[in-house]
């Protein structure tokens, strides 16, 4: 089977993705997002032309670019849907998880026990917020990853100066209450309707991030019902069948879905749960292509 992997770059994770591509005796190219082009009339395939000929795709990093740039990559994508390509994470899946206020919206809605959150386009409305959260909150990016950019503000002078320079710099404030939590969160890898593996994160001493990019340190966690059941329903809400759901366990033992990642990293959930997850994730996606043809 042909299948193309769809990056900005060629990082650890393209590359273990090719590894496990040869050792399935899979073809697998490489094809940046910043190449791809499209068109309609003068025999033109409606589709995406680059992705012509391939029988599934799987998406990696967007790279970064205008937003007339980044609107038209997910065309690219959603066109090559609509010619019967299978596309792992679908574009509609991947506009959604990019978006952390959007994510927040569809995990309420499906139930799940989600932070209370508030966004503002003004320090007013923001302040207002940081009140309602408690006066103690985590400031995010709205579209951002691996722990960056995050702040906790629980002083209302910091959190005024903090928001009036988000809102003169033209970003959306986003607030969501702080929950103080066991020293870890849980990061599940959703496959289809599985769990592939967990694995716990404890933030570094003097820090509350507990993400590994961020200085934390990992070991694999057993898969109870609970992980399984949120980290499912989670990805589902967002339609994703590729997902990495965080967890959290607050003090008073009760679970908390923080986020969903489309686009989710394994290095280190291959490390800590000695798992294959590039081979694993090919043979769903050529096992998910191959159901698709049969139809």
């Amino acid at each position: 089977m042909r299948v193309a992997i769809l990056s900005g770059g060629r990082g650890w994770h393209v590359q273990d993705l090719l590894r496990a591509a040869e050792s399935l005796r899979l073809q697998a190219d490489v094809l940046d997002f910043r190449h791809l082009h499209a068109g309609t009339g003068q025999g033109w395939n409606p589709g995406c032309g680059p992705l012509a000929g391939y029988q599934a795709a799987l998406v990696r990093t967007i790279p970064a670019g205008s937003l007339e740039q980044i609107i038209f990559r997910m065309d690219c994508l959603h066109a090559a849907v609509l010619q019967g390509l299978t596309i792992v994470n679908a574009p509609k899946a991947v506009e959604v998880c990019v978006d952390k206020y959007l994510t927040s919206v569809r995990l309420s809605q499906a139930g799940l026990p989600t932070p209370p959150t508030f966004v503002a386009q003004r320090t007013e409305e923001a302040m207002q917020g940081f009140d309602a959260l408690g006066g103690d909150v985590v400031v995010k990016p709205l579209f951002g990853a691996e722990g960056r950019g995050l702040q906790r503000i629980s002083d209302p002078e910091l959190a005024w100066r903090t928001f009036r320079v988000l809102e003169t710099s033209g970003q959306v404030i986003y607030l969501q209450q702080y929950l103080p939590h066991q020293g870890y969160d849980v990061r599940a890898f959703v496959l289809g309707n599985k769990v592939l593996a967990a694995m716990q994160r404890h933030a570094r001493a003097g820090n509350w991030r507990t993400n590994v990019a961020q200085g934390g340190t990992a070991v694999a966690r057993p898969v109870c019902d609970t992980i399984a059941d949120l980290a499912r329903r989670a990805a589902q809400a967002l339609n994703c069948l590729i997902a990495g759901v965080d967890l959290l366990q607050d003090r008073q033992d009760r679970w908390w879905v923080l986020e969903v990642n489309a686009v989710p990293g394994w290095k280190a959930l291959a490390a800590t749960c000695q798992i294959d997850v590039a081979q694993e994730i090919w043979r769903y996606v050529t096992r998910l292509a191959r159901s698709v043809r049969e139809v």
